[in-house]
């Protein structure tokens, strides 16, 4: 493949129905202007942060000539729109193939080159909708015809040309795998998976074909496989390769080599201390994987050596001071890797190829200071087509389409309308020390203006899980949200938090409302420190475990914040260890068995600990004010947590500020309670920070 003479100019082809251009190459929105004046703009509305996006998720056909996404614009539904690419000289065209009046469609894949499935939810329901209903599958040819049902959704049916299709499979099938296009197969099948449950998880998957023109199933050939698989791993063609197993506390991974019928057992462990994690498979009999390497427990991409049973060491692919996260980007099915995407504070990719390695240097020259993630089809030949997906801490994203054969670079769309780029914040990860010597990395959302030496009321918002890793070098909207009203974010990732290596994550085992608690606090104090936050004026806020951490906060370090805003909050840690007869959740016995009472406490044994780091049993030490909110259907934190806290509060005499959302479950999904929400919080803060909302400055 030819790099010469950079970037020429597509057709244009605007599709104006949906809202979506494709064009000439346009540059992103400058974001830096040194030298302008302040200027006082009205606040950005609420609602263009909690939009649905325009583009939700987009993906190249095998043969890279067709091109599929799905857009909110069109009747305020999620539909399924395909772009046949014109060749040298021709204008794309488009056509919207699927959608529906009371539904959205939320994922989507390729099946070959002419035939898509995709799954639906209603985005307009609550988010408790999702645990009675379940997603279905649907086909349709690329040009919109031979649309069929091939799951039904639990709960609710949808009706394709006004009838129920025969051979519709119950719900508990789900989709396992799109087997890549082999060259000189036309196929229509793809791999699913029938579910069997036990105790409110998982029991069993056993795969099966499923041809999605007929509806026909037929064995997976996975005769002789071990029993209560509930994971699978699939080769390019569809032969199963890795089975996951789960018993009574115990995994145990399975491996079935190419040209092999039987299986056999590569690792048993307990739930908890797995020596490694199966990532990926090739159809050369690769098994890729992760396992922690050094003190910190980095994970390291590595592949597994089945000679000595073990990890192959050193790994292929290391991030200091991360645990590796990405994925293996292959030429074609069964062919070698072209390179490997990372994620350290931002995302990269580093190309094995060549051709590919010089291609990024072109986009990212052209597209600089932004994450530039290339997407392709016959990768690195002359007729290569690749998607651009191009976004940053300030840019929702933007995307791009280049066509080797004939050195054209296209824009497709923006990724959300009526962001500026100019008037948002820009995201920085620092590592800090706590207390007691830890590394402690901290996300900091800067407001434009903001700088040491100028300091902001700040907010302290504390992430979910509490077992993940929430920042990421990207726009994420409440962040957003809330610095567009003049605040400092400070995003700790404390203890407890994956991403970061294996002790940093166990660090926080058992260490609810204690070391996790002071890391939190530790994050705001340095902020102080250097300048950045205003040291009379903050607030800490959070949802799930962050709503519990917000009201931890309280108790335990009063003088750091004048105000808490909690939702979907653990308030109760022994009914969230223990469960209820009464309280209907969706954590398992073996969930509660194998993995809280080891990483958040026994009722039993650790009962004095639980009861000081319960909000509830320390209710009367919350003086702040505090907004509280919770979904009327989360299975998740069900609402019995708020109700028993707000009528602890309310016997202490510091009754809560109390929303609770119909029909929502873990989180808000319905625009208009994501809306309201912000903009209970917007007032809730202006009130107790004394933030001037009614105007901010940009430079």
């Amino acid at each position: 493949m030819s790099m010469r003479g950079g970037f020429s100019w597509g057709v244009s082809a605007c599709l104006l129905a949906m809202g979506l251009c494709m064009g000439a190459w346009a540059q992103p929105v400058p974001v830096a202007t040194a030298a302008a004046a302040p200027v006082t703009l009205a606040p950005i509305p609420v609602e263009a942060f909690f939009q649905w996006p325009k583009v939700m998720q987009v993906k190249l056909s095998p043969s890279g000539r067709q091109l599929a996404l799905t857009t909110s614009r069109n009747n305020n539904r999620v539909g399924l729109v395909v772009i046949t690419l014109g060749g040298s000289g021709e204008a794309p065209t488009a056509g919207y193939v699927a959608g529906f009046s009371d539904a959205d469609i939320t994922h989507f894949d390729w099946v070959g080159d002419k035939r898509l499935v995709f799954s639906a939810i209603d985005l307009q329901a609550g988010s408790g909708e999702d645990y009675r209903l379940a997603p279905g599958l649907y086909a349709v040819d690329a040009d919109g015809s031979q649309m069929r049902q091939l799951v039904k959704r639990r709960g609710r049916q949808f009706f394709v040309d006004g009838n129920v299709i025969d051979r519709t499979l119950e719900w508990n099938h789900i989709l396992l795998a799109t087997p890549k296009q082999q060259p000189g197969v036309a196929s229509d099948e793809v791999l699913i998976g029938h579910m069997d449950f036990i105790d409110k998880r998982v029991r069993q998957i056993t795969p099966m074909w499923l041809n999605t023109r007929t509806g026909r199933t037929h064995s997976a050939a996975v005769f002789g496989a071990p029993s209560q698989t509930v994971a699978w791993k699939f080769d390019s063609r569809g032969e199963p390769r890795l089975a996951v197993t789960y018993d009574e506390g115990r995994q145990r991974v399975h491996w079935r080599a190419p040209g092999e019928s039987q299986w056999r057992l590569i690792s048993e462990s307990d739930l908890l201390t797995p020596p490694f994690h199966p990532v990926d498979v090739d159809d050369a009999g690769t098994l890729y994987l992760t396992y922690g390497e050094g003190a910190r427990g980095d994970a390291v991409l590595s592949v597994f050596d089945f000679e000595k049973g073990a990890p192959q060491k050193p790994g292929l692919v290391s991030t200091p001071g991360f645990d590796y996260r990405g994925n293996l980007v292959l030429d074609r099915p069964g062919g070698r890797a072209l390179g490997v995407t990372v994620e350290t504070d931002a995302e990269q990719t580093i190309w094995f190829d060549p051709e590919m390695k010089q291609l990024q240097a072109l986009v990212d020259d052209k597209l600089p200071g932004r994450v530039n993630r290339l997407s392709c089809r016959r990768c690195g030949a002359d007729d290569m087509v690749v998607l651009v997906r191009s976004f940053s801490d300030r840019d929702p994203g933007r995307l791009y389409l280049y066509e080797a054969a004939d050195q054209r670079w296209k824009f497709i769309s923006t990724v959300l309308d009526d962001i500026d780029p100019r008037r948002m914040a820009t995201v920085d990860l620092h590592r800090i020390t706590a207390r007691d010597g830890r590394d402690l990395p901290v996300w900091l959302t800067i407001p434009p203006g903001v700088q040491p030496g100028h300091p902001a009321p700040a907010v302290v918002l504390v992430h979910g899980g509490p077992w993940a890793r929430i920042g990421h070098w990207q726009w994420q909207a409440m962040e957003q949200f809330l610095a567009s009203r003049g605040y400092l974010v400070i995003s700790p990732e404390f203890r407890g938090s994956t991403g970061y290596g294996d002790a940093h994550y166990r660090a926080g085992w058992k260490q609810w409302g204690q070391s996790m608690q002071d890391d939190v606090a530790d994050a705001l104090l340095w902020a102080r420190a250097q300048g950045w936050a205003d040291k009379e004026r903050a607030c800490i806020a959070g949802a799930s475990y962050g709503g519990y951490a917000t009201l931890m906060g309280l108790v335990r370090n009063p003088e750091l914040y004048r105000c808490g805003v909690a939702w979907a909050a653990v308030t109760d840690p022994f009914l969230f260890i223990q469960g209820s007869w009464w309280v209907d959740d969706d954590i398992s016995g073996d969930g509660r068995k194998y993995y809280l009472q080891h990483m958040v406490g026994d009722a039993e044994k650790d009962a004095a600990m639980l009861t000081a780091a319960s909000p509830v049993a320390q209710a009367k030490r919350i003086q702040a004010p505090l907004l509280l909110a919770f979904g009327e259907s989360d299975r998740r934190v069900p609402i019995a947590h708020g109700r028993r806290l707000r009528e602890a509060l309310t016997d202490a005499g510091h009754p809560p500020e109390w929303v609770s959302y119909p029909n929502e479950g873990h989180g808000w999904r319905l625009m208009s309670n994501q809306i309201d929400w912000a903009q209970r919080v917007e007032k809730f803060l202006a009130q107790h920070l004394q933030a001037d909302s009614k105007a901010e400055v940009a430079h």
